[in-house]
């Protein structure tokens, strides 16, 4: 009787809880880098824990995150507000306030006072292309786009404010689309693989190449001022993180911004400190984060080695997981024939989808983070395993089950003594080719948030930065080999012990 009621006084309790961190994202390019990580470091400023979600993915990504309170910050552009997620139109005058107050309306979302710079869309083509075809504006360019070829990012060729709207306003038909990455557009222009790219205006990359940027004499474009937009959990809950948020309303221009964007895309500075500087600048406060940006930045391998534990992590939890639902799934099938195959088979079709949009389905289930990426890893290491413990099973050595099978033993004895040893070579192949594939799968798990050795490639792409690219894609293929090579040894030890020896003979 006492302890119960001393276990009901503890329930009922208050337990003081740490505030839950801010989780800042942004979407997969440079400026949404830059104005993200001056979001934390401001917020960390004021004494506000932050967790960082860089690189997460497109608008539709970061708005359904941001819905379900799954982030609580990123930065946004009134005109992608307006065009790709209302779905509506708007005066130039009163963009902001009309989106403003359809957000709180539609999704108890905030958007903050606008920075201070617009960032529209900039169609941008070689000087060369500029003078052969006499392009200057957007209508010039419909005329000539039979000629040419265009590299527009997926994002852009997906929205009703990018391809789509333009080639309805300006009767646009190109020669040929290719879908390409942030970081990727501009080179293959300059290198002359496409003529045409989207870009931003505050790009730094388009004055490092020298490009044109076409006018938009239609105003087919709405304005795009960038601004915080905050989740209904941080607007409600969190005054002191909307009122360090504002600090930054208004205080970022055009020239600065593009600035800022070239040292980062031009000069490859560090994201964090060129925040770090520009947060100095603006708020008169030099020393701003830079205790904790060095504290992040200052051991490159130590970074690596942490982002590599996680990942082996995530693979560990997400392969085990397959393993303790596919080897039982593949046994059970292997007495119901009958319908092992299109079971399998449907298996099967999840290896079809490709790895990043299973983790985009995942994102309105569970959210961002760990969860998501833990559960699409498991769906994709499910097949490999399943597969090989039905074949190895069913097509275990036949005499030796027949010979069992005579001496009187049970059905459920030969599974454990006779099939299952002699099918233990084929399952732990399936094991293997699903760990290897499961390594591999888990550098995109860092697009919806968790992490691994997915971020500095994310980054670097995001980035065009090679060393940070290859600083998680090197490992990550080292950790594959490594998980490989330890379950060879696994595999060695599971063999029995007829067939070892037989091994060794045979050499």
């Amino acid at each position: 009787m006492i302890l119960r009621l001393l276990l009901q006084l503890a329930l009922a309790a208050p337990v003081a809880r740490a505030p839950r961190p801010v989780v800042v994202a942004s979407k997969p390019f440079a400026e949404s880098y830059l104005l993200t990580e001056m979001f934390a470091q401001l917020l960390e400023s004021r004494g506000i824990s932050v967790e960082r979600r860089p690189g997460l993915g497109a608008t539709e990504i970061l708005f359904g995150a941001l819905r379900t309170n799954a982030i609580d910050v990123y930065p946004e552009y009134t005109g992608t507000g307006l065009v790709a997620i209302l779905h509506d139109t708007a005066s130039r005058q009163n963009t902001f306030d009309h989106v403003s107050r359809r957000f709180m309306a539609l999704y108890g979302i905030r958007w903050l006072p606008p920075l201070g710079f617009e960032n529209t869309y900039a169609i941008a083509v070689r000087r060369e292309t500029a003078a052969r075809y006499r392009l200057a504006t957007l209508t010039d360019l419909a005329r000539a786009s039979p000629q040419l070829s265009a590299g527009f990012t997926a994002d852009f060729v997906g929205r009703p404010d990018g391809l789509a709207g333009l080639s309805r306003t300006y009767g646009m038909r190109f020669r040929a689309v290719h879908p390409l990455s942030p970081a990727l557009k501009y080179q293959a222009l300059a290198s002359g693989a496409v003529d045409v790219v989207d870009g931003y205006s505050t790009d730094g990359l388009l004055a490092r190449y020298d490009l044109v940027t076409l006018v938009d004499d239609k105003g087919f474009f709405p304005p795009y001022d960038a601004a915080a937009i905050v989740s209904r959990r941080l607007a409600t809950e969190r005054p002191d993180a909307i009122a360090a948020l504002t600090l930054l309303s208004g205080r970022l221009d055009v020239t600065r911004m593009r600035a800022l964007n070239r040292r980062v895309e031009v000069d490859h500075e560090d994201v964090a400190t060129v925040a770090r500087d520009a947060l100095g600048d603006i708020l008169g406060s030099a020393s701003i984060m830079r205790g904790n940006v060095s504290e992040r930045r200052a051991v490159p391998y130590a970074r690596i080695a942490a982002l590599a534990a996680r990942h082996l992590w995530l693979v560990a939890l997400a392969l085990s997981a397959a393993i303790l639902v596919a080897l039982p799934l593949g046994l059970v099938l292997e007495r119901a024939r009958a319908v092992a195959e299109p079971v399998i088979g449907a298996l099967g079709v999840l290896q079809t989808i490709p790895s990043i949009a299973l983790l985009a389905f995942m994102i309105p289930l569970f959210g961002v983070g760990v969860v998501p990426a833990l559960v699409a890893l498991w769906l994709y290491a499910l097949y490999p395993i399943a597969r090989a413990t039905y074949t190895g099973v069913r097509d275990a050595d036949p005499e030796a089950v027949e010979a069992a099978e005579a001496l009187g033993v049970t059905p459920a004895q030969r599974l454990m003594w006779v099939r299952l040893p002699l099918a233990a070579p084929v399952i732990m192949s399936g094991v293997r080719t699903s760990a290897v594939i499961t390594v591999g799968a888990a550098t995109l798990a860092a697009f919806i948030g968790a992490g691994g050795l997915g971020e500095p490639i994310v980054e670097g792409l995001a980035l065009a930065d090679t060393r940070l690219i290859l600083s998680g894609a090197i490992p990550a293929a080292m950790l594959a080999l490594l998980v490989d090579g330890v379950l060879v040894l696994v595999e060695r030890r599971l063999r029995p012990r007829h067939l070892r020896n037989s091994r060794g003979q045979s050499r």
